[in-house]
């Protein structure tokens, strides 16, 4: 089971993540992102590669996708805010944007 970020932790561990373009939720601990991809074929197969891996590490996003973007939202229910399982599949995804051509 996963543990929430204390203080200490959030300052090294989300401070590489903002720098790319993960910001804080303003109403709740949790990340967000927005990918942009060059159309529907590419955020949708980049969706699918995340959840293979969110699937293995049984820790999936919230998200939601309208076209060529996907907006990604992790926290981690279980203990009701951000734990190293959120930024481990953070810089997963952003991993897996360099594999696609982004818009």
């Amino acid at each position: 089971m996963s543990e929430r970020l204390s203080e200490e932790t959030r300052k090294t561990v989300l401070a590489p993540l903002f720098s790319t373009g993960w910001a804080m939720v303003d109403d709740r601990d949790a990340i967000v992102k927005t990918f942009k991809f060059n159309d529907f074929a590419d955020a949708f197969g980049w969706m699918t590669r995340a959840a293979i891996w969110a699937e293995k590490w049984n820790h999936h996003p919230e998200w939601e996708n309208v076209y060529n973007k996907v907006i990604v939202t992790l926290t981690t229910h279980d203990v009701d805010g951000l734990s190293s399982l959120d930024a481990k599949l953070a810089r997963k995804m952003d991993g897996l944007m360099g594999e696609v051509k982004a818009g």
